[in-house]
């Protein structure tokens, strides 16, 4: 029997960095998070490298910043060369596999023309095998919900709260109980599934709450009060947000109510401050169910005694405005989007016991992964390593800056191409944000400042202030010092010598 270390990963879709009673957020309990970081590490200032779905598990994946792996958006294709944790860990001797979605749009030429694969983006990551798929459908939960006298979840209209209509925000409880979400199918998938485990084994679950829509059942329907929580991270209007910036102008009126709650119409902007307040409660309480289930996974896996061999890693794809900025969902440049949880608990190390405050990065997982494993990626990583942290919680040559992308393109509908008048390359922005300042860099619109001392929620744009001049200059030379590193480096260390190759690991 081979010493390798069985591997969990696990993704919660949508869920913010803040939201966790280990870092002290004033009303949510995790305490299942909180058991594991007390036996790991946790990471406190751990951001994604880029928003939606795709793009962020995209660097999740294969450890590439968008800049390197150009998923700029749902539907984007990942590009066929690029290794990724999956395939990796396959060339170890494991076989990867999947409970839920990787949101991986397949490199289309790798595929026939008819290929039903390339007419979605809830494709399977290669090297993956799938145990359980659920994607964002549902289909599979829901026919499992029939099977246990649901007879009426034939679709998405399950996540109507009780006695609510569609497009109602409601705290009602839905029909289904605590132990028939979507949260609890995966998970008792994948316990099923590690019962019939006789070897090391490597899995990927991938949960899709706390995404929306903002529905949730009893007892976390009614957990938190539209009151709790801290204050929003806003402006005292939503004018007033819009105003910072072009491309909030652009944004904010267009986000809509259907994507959060189930069958609604209209803008986001139409929604007032109670019933943000009401929302934030009932996601509150659906990261409360997922914290639910994963001390249902710690309890399995104790109970069939892996727990001492296996290596958690557990994180999200991107985060939730969840009101701040008067805004819902992911995107943009506000951290609220992009400042997620990580916690590492490896069985062969001691507990950290106080949160890591560098910052690190969603591309970071997958170099973990490899030297923990022993694997050598098959191209250049973004990322780095974080197992200096988890074997001894420092790193003394880290960076001191995280860093982020967003893709505004519209490639099919040309809306923001159109609304801005500029060429599809032109719809992105990049954030370099260290402990003092905040740059937003947009490759065609003004670009952003915030003193973070004097300004911590991003409310006072200063870019164009003549006393902050210096700074910006020097934020600008930084972000463009960090793309310069990071362009791919897979044969840069590479050299042809009469003795033949030469590659130099730096």
């Amino acid at each position: 029997m081979s010493n390798r270390p069985n591997v969990l990963l696990i993704t919660a879709d949508q869920w913010r960095g803040d939201c966790l009673s280990a870092v002290g957020h004033p009303c949510v309990k995790t305490p299942n998070v909180d058991a594991l970081a007390a036996e790991g590490t946790l990471f406190a200032s751990h951001y994604a490298g880029a928003a939606p779905c795709s793009p962020a598990r995209a660097t999740l994946y294969t450890g590439l910043y968008q800049m390197n792996h150009r998923v700029c958006r749902n539907g984007s294709p990942l590009d066929a060369r690029f290794d990724n944790l999956a395939l990796a860990a396959r060339r170890a001797g494991y076989e990867p596999t999947l409970f839920g979605y990787t949101d991986t749009a397949p490199d289309p030429r790798e595929l026939a023309p008819g290929d039903p694969h390339l007419t979605t983006y809830e494709g399977l990551l290669p090297g993956f095998t799938a145990r359980q798929l659920l994607p964002e459908h549902e289909k599979q939960w829901l026919s499992w919900l029939r099977e246990r006298g649901h007879a009426d979840a034939r679709d998405r209209n399950v996540h109507v709260p009780v006695g609510a209509t569609p497009g109602q925000i409601s705290n009602a409880a839905t029909a289904y109980s605590k132990d028939e979400t979507q949260t609890a199918f995966l998970a008792g998938e994948f316990i099923r599934w590690v019962g019939e485990q006789d070897r090391p084994w490597f899995a990927h679950v991938s949960f899709l709450r706390p995404h929306p829509p903002f529905s949730v059942p009893a007892p976390y329907n009614d957990m938190y009060a539209p009151e709790d929580g801290p204050g929003f991270c806003r402006a005292a209007d939503r004018e007033t947000e819009e105003r910072q910036h072009p491309y909030l102008a652009y944004a904010m009126p267009r986000m809509e109510q259907g994507s959060f709650v189930y069958g609604a119409s209209g803008s986001v902007s139409d929604w007032n401050a109670n019933q943000f307040e009401a929302i934030r409660a009932i996601y509150y309480g659906m990261i409360g169910e997922v914290d639910a289930q994963l001390g249902r996974i710690w309890n399995a896996l104790k109970q069939s005694e892996a727990w001492d061999n296996t290596l958690v890693i557990f994180t999200s794809d991107h985060a939730e405005m969840a009101g701040d900025h008067w805004a819902l969902g992911k995107g943009g440049y506000f951290d609220d989007s992009y400042h997620i949880p990580l916690v590492i608990r490896d069985p062969q190390m001691k507990a950290i016991g106080t949160p890591v405050q560098a910052f690190t990065s969603a591309a970071d997982i997958f170099p973990t992964l490899c030297e923990r494993l022993g694997l050598v990626p098959g191209n250049w990583l973004d990322g780095r390593s974080l197992m200096p942290f988890v074997s001894n919680g420092a790193n003394s040559s880290w960076r001191d800056a995280a860093f982020w992308e967003f893709d505004f393109r519209d490639v099919v509908h040309r809306t923001a191409e159109d609304h801005f008048g500029l060429r599809s390359n032109e719809c992105n922005l990049a954030v370099i944000r260290d402990a003092q300042f905040k740059f937003v860099h947009f490759a065609a619109l003004p670009p952003l400042l915030f003193d973070l001392a004097k300004d911590p929620i991003e409310l006072n744009n200063v870019a164009g202030e003549a006393a902050y001049a210096p700074v910006r200059l020097a934020y600008a030379e930084k972000l463009l010092s960090l793309r310069a590193r990071h362009l791919d480096q897979t044969l840069a260390y590479t050299e042809l010598t009469e003795a033949g190759p030469v590659t130099v690991r730096p």
